[in-house]
């Protein structure tokens, strides 16, 4: 380690502010410029491409906001603390982030995430705040590091970004075979042609409500922090942003909960059922986020798997049901139908599911249909959780090799 030598984490990055445009003024808003917030890319991905949100010009041009370059950084700076990703283009920010671009006399853009990577819970410790961990310019001036030769920096960054761009491509093999699964629904059940052939929606076919489908539901159980009495039973307990990473990638932030035995047996899902979202929508994102269990899934976690009492299991009565009724619960959520099934106050909304399942009705298929289509789709899911078990292996790898390397207790020169 003796050449390795410790600069301030100010002294070898440029940390730049982001800002908001007017929200009253319309010309600054969705232009072709996009404009980052924190929710873009607190998904565990290295690289952010897309932005809920965009401005023009003249928003950027009268805010304190910055344009990033493709290939700098971005640093959540206020509540999440340390969520750090690296722009796949040009991007504004808002003031909850900084941009961090390597001062190239010292450091490389790539190494600098990585190195930020490794050093969140020092950013964590020293972050400032009341309400929020926050972190300022001075958080970077107290933060020291280590830095090797650019050279080897180049071959440490080098070995980590095999790795996330493996991960990158299977995360994008994945959303192009939920798209197809997506398509091959709209296709078979929602695309009626006038003259219906094999495996598409027939005119016959008559209005039903899902409970054709679903055997029963049950409500889930939110535990204990801690073991207590009897709850003693650890469990990961999905709720509605569990249910979000879980379809967009990996549940990485799923809690640890404890329950009751008893309770367990009763919430535990069984292969082909259902956990939908049934509380917790806003007024710009309804409640009814789902996702369907089977072995397969079950396997992503290291603790047997339960739900919240924020969300609702919906017991399919067979198998080969699951895929359909996850597929057209989906689509009616995309098509943003639960907003109009949505109670509660101003703030946190709740979904009728019972209406949705038991109440409302929509043109059903056949049960040969729907086996027809599970028959079908069902090596596309097979392979999407194979691709997310080998993104679990691939980012555990990579997390045990991050401070290892960044450490220099294991030498790439």
């Amino acid at each position: 380690m003796s050449e390795w030598k410790e600069y301030k984490l100010s002294d070898i990055v440029e940390v730049i502010g982001g800002g908001t445009p007017k929200t009253s003024v319309p010309e600054y808003w969705n232009g072709d410029i996009p404009w980052l917030c924190v929710a873009d890319f607190n998904n565990g991905k290295k690289y952010v491409f897309e932005t809920e949100k965009t401005i023009t010009a003249a928003g950027l041009n009268n805010s304190s906001t910055k344009l990033m370059n493709k290939g700098d950084i971005i640093i959540s700076a206020r509540g999440t603390v340390g969520v750090v990703a690296v722009l796949g283009k040009k991007m504004t920010f808002n003031q909850s982030c900084y941009g961090i671009r390597a001062n190239c006399d010292f450091t490389v853009n790539d190494y600098i995430y990585y190195l930020l990577k490794d050093t969140v819970s020092g950013f964590i410790q020293i972050a400032h705040g009341g309400v929020f961990d926050t972190i300022t310019r001075d958080t970077f001036k107290e933060i020291e590091v280590s830095l090797p030769s650019i050279p080897e920096q180049t071959a440490i960054a080098s070995i980590l970004s095999s790795l996330d761009d493996k991960i990158d491509l299977l995360h994008r093999q994945n959303a192009t075979l939920e798209k197809m699964a997506e398509t091959l629904f709209r296709q078979w059940f929602v695309e009626r042609r006038p003259e219906p052939v094999e495996g598409e929606a027939k005119e016959e076919w008559e209005e039903e409500t899902f409970e054709k489908w679903i055997h029963e539901t049950v409500g889930g159980d939110w535990g204990k922090e801690s073991i207590k009495g009897d709850f003693t039973k650890a469990v990961y307990c999905l709720r509605g942003t569990d249910i979000a990473d879980l379809n967009n990638g990996l549940p990485n932030k799923t809690p640890i909960r404890f329950i009751k035995e008893n309770k367990y047996q009763s919430i535990c899902p069984n292969d082909g059922d259902l956990i939908i979202e049934v509380s917790g929508g806003t007024e710009n994102q309804s409640t009814g986020r789902i996702c369907y269990i089977n072995n397969q899934v079950k396997t992503l976690f290291n603790y047997p798997l339960v739900f919240s009492n924020f969300c609702r299991m919906i017991r399919i009565k067979k198998p080969e049901y699951s895929f359909f009724v996850y597929c057209y619960i989906q689509y009616l959520y995309n098509q943003d139908e639960f907003f109009n099934l949505e109670n509660g106050s101003s703030g946190i909304k709740n979904l009728d599911y019972k209406t949705l399942l038991f109440d409302l009705k929509y043109k059903m298929p056949d049960e040969d249909s729907v086996i027809k289509f599970h028959n079908h789709v069902k090596s596309l899911f097979q392979k999407v959780n194979q691709n997310k078990i080998q993104i679990r292996t691939l980012s555990t790898l990579r997390d045990t090799l991050l401070p290892k390397l960044m450490s220099g207790e294991i030498r790439v020169l």
